[in-house]
């Protein structure tokens, strides 16, 4: 068990390095959007190759004791001949050249577009003109695009941009809230909290305040495929991830943990310091009674939607009904 689900390494392939200024390089580039990009769930790693050292390392993951027990452990592989030949017998005997050399293998395999970003959900054919979104599909995209309802793609971004395909992210941070996972290990302490850019994993950004609590926004392809979600894994069902949008500020109960004298807990996974830096825009700008800003028939329509960014999609021969982007 360790500290944080582990974030997909699909569609990572555009992440910019970290900065604390991002802008886009659209035609809305003079807007600063705050902290974006780094690899991990904190942005820590500047870099596929950068981030690929961080398994080998940690104790909670594969838990070689330094960079010396991982060139030790390459040198007994039955390809370590390939490292010789590739770079070099000579550099090869050298511990720091072997280790940027793992490191750029593990980084060139983690970059081959047909296993990490190829571009085959029904969504991406649709992009392409090749078929059709469904009536209920279609639905779920309006939801999602909506700035009064799902509002999603305010940071998961769903149309074509620069040329490219969405990821969909915007490789943002923001606090939502997350409630607290009783499953962590490290939260059976009360005064353990992962507060994500201002720490305790990333330790730089330590003093900027108005950063804890923020994590990096994942893209949502092949989302309906994960079964565990957000940084501390705390939903399990992508329904639930919906509902919890939705009834975050509508029905707090039935989300967060209760306090001894029977009050509800709010974020209870950040302390209250740092509850000024949560999310408010839709649907998290609600108030107990009001209407939510999804109905279920919306939240059935998002699900639908959602399964089309799953990869493996086989376009049909003759597309029929519904609607494509290029009609």
């Amino acid at each position: 068990m360790g500290l944080r689900a582990v974030p997909s390494l699909m569609y990572a392939q555009t992440i910019p390095p970290f900065t604390e200024h991002y802008t886009d390089d659209d035609e809305n580039d003079s807007i600063d959007q705050g902290p974006a990009g780094g690899r991990d769930w904190d942005g820590r790693a500047q870099s596929i190759h950068a981030q690929a050292l961080e398994p080998l390392l940690s104790p909670l993951e594969m838990a070689n004791a330094d960079e010396q027990a991982v060139t030790a452990a390459l040198r007994r592989t039955t390809y370590f001949h390939e490292f010789e030949t590739t770079f070099g017998a000579q550099a090869m005997r050298d511990d720091a050249k072997l280790l940027r050399a793992g490191l750029l293998a593990l980084e060139t395999f983690q970059q081959v577009p047909a296993l990490f970003y190829p571009y085959t959900s029904k969504y991406d054919a649709w992009l392409r003109g090749q078929t059709s979104l469904s009536a209920q599909e279609l639905r779920g995209l309006a939801a999602f695009n909506d700035p009064r309802r799902g509002n999603c793609a305010r940071c998961h971004p769903s149309g074509i941009k620069a040329g490219g395909f969405p990821q969909f992210t915007d490789f943002g941070y923001v606090a939502i809230g997350v409630p607290r996972n009783a499953e962590i290990a490290a939260n059976a302490d009360p005064q353990y909290y992962d507060l994500g850019l201002c720490g305790p994993l990333r330790r730089d950004l330590a003093a900027r305040k108005e950063y804890c609590g923020m994590f990096r926004t994942p893209s949502l392809r092949n989302v309906a495929t994960r079964h565990v979600f957000f940084h501390n894994g705390r939903l399990h069902r992508l329904v639930d991830v919906l509902r919890w949008y939705n009834e975050r500020d509508l029905a707090p109960e039935h989300w967060y943990a209760k306090a001894r004298d029977g009050s509800i807990q709010r974020f209870d996974d950040l302390p209250a310091a740092y509850h000024k830096n949560v999310d408010v825009e839709a649907p998290f700008d609600r108030r107990v009674g009001a209407a939510p800003a999804l109905s279920a028939a919306d939240i059935d329509d998002l699900l639908v939607f959602l399964a089309t960014l799953t990869d493996g999609y086989a376009t049909p021969r003759q597309p029929a009904g519904g609607v494509s982007p290029v009609n």
